[in-house]
């Protein structure tokens, strides 16, 4: 019995020593905002409240209170994300995974990368599976894509996913209905 519990124990320490423990070493970091901040002007504000005062009125007859309640909601939400400041957070590539906002993000649970152009600044897309598949959007800042697209690379590969025709449809409305001049 003893014999069989060294020969288990010689086991376990002869697969500790093969496995390398490697410490955790941040390659690269920045701090960017935490979200795209783009402040709505007086005119585009007007446009989306006369747009759902008109949508309102005619929800108001059908008597779909909770509809009308969450076009309210909606307004207020993006009114509130229109005029307050999104906070700095450090986003760091490591040789374990990327950690953004305090939250670890190992490799393993990553699929891929790409960038992107979103209202005049550099968004890095990371796809991820956990239980549910995920998509993290990090703004660069100052950081330029090619220095991060070094770094991801030699651990994930960079695919551009394929538009869906819910994005083409949202981009086909935006150019449609501009809010702005």
């Amino acid at each position: 019995m003893s014999a069989q519990k060294n020969q288990t124990q010689t086991v376990q320490q002869s697969s500790l020593t093969k496995r390398k423990f490697e410490p955790l070493k941040v390659l690269m970091e920045w701090s960017s905002p935490s979200r795209i901040f783009k402040r709505l002007s007086r005119e585009k504000f007007a446009t989306i409240g006369a747009i759902v005062f008109l949508v309102a009125i005619i929800l108001f007859f059908l008597q779909e209170w909770f509809l009308i309640a969450v076009m309210v909601a909606l307004v207020f939400f993006s009114y509130v994300l229109s005029n307050v400041q999104p906070e700095e957070i450090v986003h760091q590539i490591t040789n374990k995974g990327v950690v953004t906002g305090g939250k670890n993000y190992p490799w393993e649970k990553l699929i891929s990368f790409w960038f992107e152009q979103k209202d005049g600044q550099e968004v890095l897309f990371l796809d991820g599976v956990e239980r549910f598949n995920f998509r993290l959007m990090i703004l660069l800042g100052e950081k330029k894509p090619e220095e991060v697209r070094k770094i991801l690379s030699q651990y994930l590969p960079e695919e551009n996913p394929q538009k869906t025709w819910i994005d083409k449809a949202g981009e086909w409305i935006t150019r449609q209905i501009p809010l702005e001049k």
